[in-house]
């Protein structure tokens, strides 16, 4: 059984991003050398997600207004973790959108269904944060 751990970094320019890293996690699995196995990709900071779903501009609009509807940003006195910072409505989305995301490894591709796609959410950005990748199998 082979093992494999990369560090993803990212530096958004807005508080709030969503990107596609689909391309960056494959890039991974093939330089894994792995075929068959799991992979995990987690957000490695409590304001930010990982998480599967379709690359729709549309979509990503949708998710933004739901997301900002269950827990807005502003007023930040709303929150009561906003004492010395302002990013409560991070967490709470980070919870929503979730840590990770497990994929099947399967002749050294990603097994995913139809439209399936890997994002990084970010919810309190404009600072560098990671990602981790970790792969075991064959």
């Amino acid at each position: 059984m082979k093992s494999y751990r990369k560090e993803l970094w990212f530096d958004t320019k807005y508080r709030r991003e969503l990107i596609n890293i689909t391309g960056i996690v494959s890039d991974c699995l093939k330089e894994s050398g792995i075929i068959e196995g799991i992979l995990l990709c987690n957000a490695m900071h409590i304001t930010s997600s990982v998480f599967i779903n379709d690359d729709e501009s549309g979509l990503h609009a949708d998710i933004e207004k739901w997301l900002e509807g269950l827990a807005p940003e502003k007023p930040h006195s709303q929150y009561s973790h906003n004492t010395f910072e302002d990013n409560a409505d991070a967490h709470l989305k980070r919870t929503i959108m979730g840590r990770e995301v497990v994929v099947a490894v399967t002749k050294g591709e990603l097994d995913f269904g139809p439209w399936e796609q890997i994002f990084y959410g970010e919810f309190d950005g404009k600072r560098r944060k990671r990602v981790l990748v970790k792969i075991i199998g064959e």
